[in-house]
């Protein structure tokens, strides 16, 4: 007996339906593989040479590292640049000369670093600068201590350190760029260092660089707007 279903015109044709079926899975494959493409060309960043960076952690690390500024002066700029700061980093290069600990005292004080105030920040200083000196006949102890404010500094304003300047300089760009807790340990033990062998000229170098980015706590204070009421008024002929 003849299948009537298949020769009925009313229905639609099977094998034109399953043709149909098909292309339209066909189409949505490729529109998912165009736009799984198109996302990855977007989340791709590139450089200014044309290259191709990757995503993570490493593309945030050189983002970080390109968007580091430069210190302000040099470690060996004694006596500062020569613009409205250069009285005050006279002050600062006689302060790190004589009176080192009253400079770390005032840097620690504007960097908001505890505890407290000037004194809590120099008394310290001053008790390590005096056994060093007593000791070992030289100043071997306080830079244990001031060191970490380079290290804040240095953080607070993204600040290129000397591990990564002294790496760049070589022309090395290896893994040790790519890994922000590394380069950040090997930035501390740089800071240290420099601090034990230009311990002078690293708390000037911090005390401009303050000088020049943060106000002195005592300045930021708001006026205080006081009212004075009127006198008394009498009526004249």
């Amino acid at each position: 007996m003849e299948n009537l279903d298949e020769s009925n015109p009313l229905l639609p044709n099977q094998e034109t339906q399953n043709f149909d079926e098909k292309s339209q899975n066909k189409a949505l494959t490729n529109e998912k593989s165009l736009k799984n493409e198109a996302s990855e060309a977007v989340s791709m960043g590139w450089t200014a040479e044309g290259l191709p960076m990757p995503i993570g952690p490493t593309r945030n690390t050189m983002m970080m590292m390109m968007m580091r500024s430069n210190w302000d002066t040099g470690l060996c700029a004694c006596l500062g640049r020569t613009d409205e700061f250069f009285s005050s980093d006279l002050e600062v290069c006689l302060l790190g000369s004589i009176a080192p600990c009253v400079l770390y005292g005032s840097n620690a004080e504007r960097l908001g670093s505890s505890p407290g105030s000037f004194v809590n920040h120099c008394m310290p200083y001053t008790g390590l600068f005096l056994i060093g000196n007593s000791c070992f006949g030289a100043n071997c102890l306080a830079p244990l201590l001031s060191y970490r404010n380079r290290t804040a500094l240095r953080r607070k304003f993204n600040l290129e350190g000397s591990c990564e300047e002294m790496i760049k300089s070589c022309g090395c760009y290896g893994t040790l760029l790519e890994n922000e807790a590394h380069l950040e340990q090997c930035e501390s033990v740089c800071d240290l260092a420099t601090h034990v062998f230009c311990h002078p000229c690293a708390l000037c170098q911090e005390g401009r660089e303050i000088r020049r980015r943060l106000p002195h706590p005592g300045f930021s204070a708001q006026p205080v707007l006081v009212m004075i009421p009127p006198t008394e008024q009498t009526m004249g002929r």
